[in-house]
């Protein structure tokens, strides 16, 4: 057995010595090439030391390019406007930026995913939720669709505003049909978020009919929230500062919404008065947003005053 043993051990050694000897040849071909040395500040014409010396000033911040966006897009309507007879696309970009659109549309979909749960809780007052936010979501898709420039989703705006558009209709009562249906606008509205794009049968197509798209009432019922929720963000200066984005935001949001509500088709478009009150509301939400740029936020509180005055007005005479 010891004998035994001894002739295993050396046949095991002797295979492990061979193996060992015909992998250096492998070993020595699959070694790379030796790193380059350079110099002391041979990289210093292509790369910053530090990030904090790539920027002249103060770092940008997400106020700050939210700003540039925003003048951007209003300098880029103002130089083409003359150049397009209806100023349909430019008409956009003055209210609303791109980030705004896209902020929007992303909050407004999570609330509409919140809704979809059960055919139960839909049916018992889930559907007016849908509806609402369906009906947001198909006027922000019109916009997107004739904005003039970048803007995300563009390539599909017009089939998600005619999908979301139909079932803001149909939500008018809630029932197991219509609740699966919103369960199919849940699925298409995560493709189009996530990047993956809608898949419709039928694609959009054509200029925005307003009649089709959405009601004035839910249109009120969304600048009531807003409002609501600009008034709580711009209360005081120290408020209005710590909240800016959100003030820019639903501010240009009301302005995009005064627009929307005298388009033709919609109700009541062709009265002259109550175009010129939404036009006040837009003109004093557009206001807000000039003071913030000015960093005038007593301006920001007075501006919003003035919307909500402009709404009070209007409710008045028309509900």
């Amino acid at each position: 057995m010891y004998r035994h043993s001894r002739t295993l051990s050396f046949f095991l050694g002797t295979l492990a010595c061979v193996v060992a000897s015909n992998c250096r040849p492998c070993v020595a071909q699959q070694q790379r090439a030796r790193p380059p040395v350079y110099e002391d500040g041979a990289m210093s014409r292509i790369f910053f030391p530090d990030l904090s010396t790539a920027f002249r000033g103060e770092r940008p911040t997400l106020s700050s390019l939210r700003k540039i966006d925003a003048v951007a897009a209003m300098a880029q309507s103002e130089s083409t406007e003359g150049n397009n007879e209806d100023g349909v696309e430019q008409r956009w970009n003055r209210l609303v930026s791109p980030i705004s659109l896209e902020d929007e549309i992303k909050r407004v979909k999570l609330q509409f995913d919140a809704v979809i749960t059960s055919p139960g809780a839909f049916n018992s007052g889930g559907y007016q939720d849908a509806r609402l936010h369906l009906s947001v979501l198909a006027s922000l898709f019109a916009v997107i669709s004739e904005y003039s420039g970048d803007v995300r989703w563009k390539s599909d705006a017009k089939t998600a505003r005619d999908l979301t558009a139909k079932t803001a209709l149909n939500c008018a009562a809630g029932s197991t049909p219509v609740f699966n249906e919103a369960q199919l606008r849940k699925a298409d509205l995560q493709d189009l978020i996530s990047g993956t794009g809608l898949s419709a049968p039928n694609a959009g197509k054509g200029d925005n009919d307003w009649s089709l798209i959405v009601d004035r009432s839910p249109m009120m019922q969304y600048v009531e929230l807003l409002l609501d929720r600009l008034s709580e963000e711009s209360n005081d200066e120290a408020t209005a500062k710590d909240h800016v984005d959100s003030v820019r935001r639903n501010a240009e949001l009301i302005a995009l919404v005064g627009e929307i509500i005298i388009q033709e088709g919609m109700a009541e478009s062709d009265d002259d008065d109550y175009v010129a009150m939404s036009r006040a509301m837009t003109k004093a939400a557009r206001s807000v947003v000039t003071a913030i740029d000015r960093q005038d936020f007593a301006g920001v509180r007075r501006s919003v005053g003035a919307i909500t005055q402009s709404c009070a007005d209007c409710h008045e005479q028309y509900r």
